[in-house]
């Protein structure tokens, strides 16, 4: 099986982008069960469309954003907080990075 590095960069983001995946699809995805993923929606971590959770669609780039909170918690210790805290900072660090891509700035 391809790693994600892997792949392509259109087809890591068409999965990326790909909408429509229900509670049960993500928890499969992610190998947890719904109560963990109910508990990243609640913290703000994932943001998903539909007002109960049986009527929740995610998108791929929840469920990337799912594994990484999962694993900061499960590999690091970090609670909710810390590891929403930790996603924030990434996220804002990968804004940069494009921002300076699209300066044209030389990979470092």
């Amino acid at each position: 099986m391809d790693h994600p590095s892997m792949l392509p960069q259109a087809t890591v983001t068409i999965l990326e982008e790909q909408t429509g995946l229900s509670l049960i699809e993500v928890c499969r995805a992610c190998a947890v069960n719904a109560d963990s993923i109910v508990e990243l929606v609640d913290e703000g971590l994932l943001a998903p469309l539909g007002r109960e959770p049986h009527r929740w669609r995610f998108t791929g780039l929840h469920v990337r954003r799912a594994t990484v909170a999962l694993r900061l918690r499960r590999d690091l210790g970090l609670n909710l907080a810390g590891a929403a805290l930790a996603i924030q900072l990434l996220d804002e660090l990968d804004a940069l990075r494009e921002k300076l891509r699209a300066l044209g700035a030389p990979r470092g």
